[in-house]
């Protein structure tokens, strides 16, 4: 591995493993105890509701633990790059915005936030006109709000801090 690129990583491949190990040991273990809440065991009639969610994590928990111990040998895997701030980046670029529009979603409906989440990311991703932008997803958000509030007659999330539509009449 070159030298420019160990100072562009932001997380080794090694410490990568052992973070994801330790995640799914924790999960492992959490599946087990409610398995053996449920009854892990062979009864009278057959297996219990909780036998196989508890052998199956029993073979998570083996091959975390067998992963968890690798990565800790491996101290070659150091050296090696997971990810790089520059991809990271991108990552973020798009996963911050979507979990804003989750958050959003909840506070101010789905509608609106769609519309607000579309238009965001056609001018700064797709560096689209404002007016298109905003255009687009509004014609989007109206799409969905007829698609599923007449058509299917399911309502969606609708806000809990405040519901905008409710503000121009709309239910």
């Amino acid at each position: 591995m070159s030298e420019q690129s160990n100072q562009n990583a932001l997380l080794s491949m090694r410490t990568a493993e052992i973070v994801v190990a330790l995640a799914f040991l924790v999960f492992a273990i959490v599946i087990m105890q409610g398995s053996i809440k449920l009854g892990s065991s062979w009864g009278s009639d057959g297996p219990q509701a909780g036998y196989f969610p508890f052998y199956i994590s029993l073979i998570i928990l083996i091959s975390s633990a067998a992963t968890l111990i690798q990565a800790i040998r491996q101290k070659e895997l150091s050296n090696e790059s997971f990810v790089d701030k520059g991809p990271f980046r991108q990552v973020l670029a798009v996963l911050v915005p979507a979990f804003v529009f989750v958050l959003m979603m909840q506070l101010i409906g789905i509608y609106v936030s769609a519309a607000i989440y579309i238009t965001f990311f056609m001018i700064w991703i797709g560096k689209y006109a404002a007016w298109k932008s905003f255009a687009l997803g509004v014609a989007i958000s109206v799409a969905l709000y007829m698609m599923f509030e007449f058509w299917f007659q399911i309502p969606l999330p609708s806000g809990s801090l405040i519901n905008p539509l409710a503000l121009v009449g709309i239910q």
